[in-house]
């Protein structure tokens, strides 16, 4: 089941901000997450908030129906509209995600995009994303969000190997996901990524290579590699705990990372960020350059999380009670947090770190400037970068970026 919100202060009813939110927010871009909590059936590993019918049914009645929850989320976008006051800035991103965004019809997320359009304007060269279930989308449907004004979309494949996808409870079959980014050309997208998975329970190296030809064979401009982490509550980390499937040790995901690399970058990919390769500038991912920035963005449905100058907030979980609120006239956020100087400078060293461009060493205090001197003597960051301001991960420094970062922050 879905992980459990953080502890915050209240949210107003009317979801005002305070006033220093704003400030300076012409020099910050502006976009928008807009979340579908539904799912057909729930894959083992997952903890999002998400929901299937069974889950939902008798929790939230009318009101958690995906068939009116376009209606339901555009209510929101219109709330946005009044928080953000006389905001003159235009959206720069939109990125639908969740769940299985596609469950909707294609027209839902049309309409919810144009609400973007109606009520700020989308920036002229702004980026249109949506996540897309492989069995969930075919080229009329596509074709109805290239139309309506989608640029880009994501598809999920996380393996081409059908035994890697029974353990991880994907429904797709081998080969539908090359099959949707070919589609999605002919459609009419220029930008197509697709999502994998390595070190599923049960996955060989030649497993995960081939998963890697497969999506390279099928012509995308972005791939995004994650680590599979096993989420407490999840009905994979039960099947492990009862020993049916062996966990995957770090060792072999760092095996797995170097794979990808090297393969990614034999194919034309460069890493703009960790888990992320694109063939150019132009195919990365602008609304998650967005969060690794610290920019602001807009998250609405339920459980999404948003973040406007300093001030961080997210929504209530479930389906029903979010359209509860917003049916009253209230605001669905369940609590925020106030950042300090300091969270946002620990915030930028943790997030600005995993990016190509890396994080200034202006940002660090003593014990991270020599923590940062032993990492670069260590081979853990880049000479060059570093000598001119900046530290950047080395291919070494990625597998333990997270090690890094905590060095750093001190």
């Amino acid at each position: 089941m879905p992980s459990a919100l953080p502890d915050g202060e209240p949210v107003p009813d009317d979801g005002s901000l305070p006033a220093s939110a704003l400030t300076g927010a012409a020099d910050r871009p502006l976009g928008f997450y807009l979340h579908v909590p539904y799912c057909a059936t729930r894959c083992g590993y997952c903890d999002f908030n998400t929901y299937t019918a069974t889950e939902l049914r008798g929790t939230g009645g009318v009101l958690a129906s995906r068939d009116n929850y376009a209606e339901t989320l555009i209510d929101e976008i219109r709330l946005a509209r009044k928080v953000l006051g006389d905001d003159p800035r235009p959206v720069r991103t939109v990125f639908v995600g969740g769940g299985t965004p596609t469950l909707l019809a294609a027209g839902d997320l049309v309409r919810m995009l144009a609400a973007i359009r109606d009520e700020f304007g989308l920036a002229e060269d702004a980026e249109v994303t949506t996540e897309a279930n492989p069995e969930s989308v075919d080229p009329a449907y596509l074709s109805v969000l290239r139309e309506g004004g989608f640029n880009r979309v994501s598809f999920g494949m996380q393996s081409a190997r059908q035994h890697v996808l029974k353990v991880l409870d994907r429904t797709h079959t081998p080969g539908r996901p090359e099959a949707c980014v070919a589609e999605a050309r002919a459609a009419g997208f220029d930008h197509v990524n697709l999502d994998l998975i390595y070190g599923t329970p049960g996955e060989s190296d030649d497993d995960w290579r081939a998963s890697l030809e497969a999506a390279l064979g099928a012509g995308p401009d972005h791939v995004s590699a994650y680590a599979l982490i096993v989420e407490e509550g999840t009905q994979l980390a039960r099947r492990i705990r009862r020993g049916e499937v062996p966990m995957t040790d770090d060792d072999v995901h760092a095996d797995r990372y170097l794979i990808a690399d090297s393969v990614l970058a034999e194919a034309g990919f460069d890493w703009y960020e960790v888990s992320n390769w694109a063939t150019s500038e132009a195919a990365r991912c602008l609304h998650n350059e967005l969060y690794w920035r610290g920019a602001d963005w807009w998250g609405a449905g339920p459980g999404a999380h948003s973040h406007v100058g300093g001030v961080r907030w997210w929504n209530v979980k479930h389906p029903g009670a979010y359209a509860a609120a917003l049916a009253a006239g209230k605001s669905p956020g369940a609590g925020r947090e106030l950042l300090s100087e300091e969270d946002r400078r620990v915030e930028r060293i943790l997030l600005e770190l995993r990016l190509r461009e890396g994080v200034p060493l202006g940002l660090l205090r003593e014990e991270g400037l020599a923590a940062s001197r032993r990492a670069l003597g260590e081979g853990l960051l880049e000479a060059r970068p570093y000598e001119e301001g900046r530290a950047v991960l080395t291919l070494r420094g990625r597998l333990l970026a997270d090690a890094v970062v905590r060095d750093l922050v001190d």
